[in-house]
């Protein structure tokens, strides 16, 4: 046996397992949900404290849109005002989504063909989770 066998052995093994793994193994299922109105430093606060990358916008039943942090992000590089802007005015409204029966490669290809960091997963119109592009990572590699 070689060197580099003995150093191979001793590292830990990782492995693709997560391909064929249904979406809610993996989705956050802590779905948080603002009204439009409601301003952008609000948001960042309730991302920070819930410890999620982004909220979903609407009132009641509606759900039209999505704000990340990356949004927020980019309010405050163009010099929003956190405290006048409101989810509606930076709302992301192309919504992908996913069925609780889809899987992370299903997930996976949608994030590379719409280009969207995350995906909600639920059945007509109504969010039961979240898909983010580190969780599509932890599929691959735990």
């Amino acid at each position: 046996m070689s060197q580099a066998d003995d150093i191979q052995e001793a590292l830990p093994q990782q492995s693709f397992n997560g391909a064929s793994a249904l979406v809610t193994t993996y989705m956050n299922d802590e779905v948080v949900k603002m009204a439009p109105s409601t301003s952008l430093r609000a948001a960042a606060q309730m991302i920070s404290d819930a410890s999620v990358g982004c909220v979903l916008v609407g009132d009641g039943s509606t759900l039209e849109g999505v704000v990340s942090e990356r949004d927020i992000v980019r309010a405050v590089a163009t010099g929003l005002d956190l405290d006048t802007t409101t989810l509606a005015a930076v709302e992301s409204t192309r919504l992908v989504w996913a069925t609780p029966e889809s899987t992370i490669a299903d997930v996976a290809d949608e994030m590379m063909q719409d280009y969207v960091r995350h995906v909600l997963v639920g059945h007509n119109g109504q969010a039961v989770g979240i898909v983010s592009m580190r969780d599509v990572i932890a599929a691959y590699t735990t």
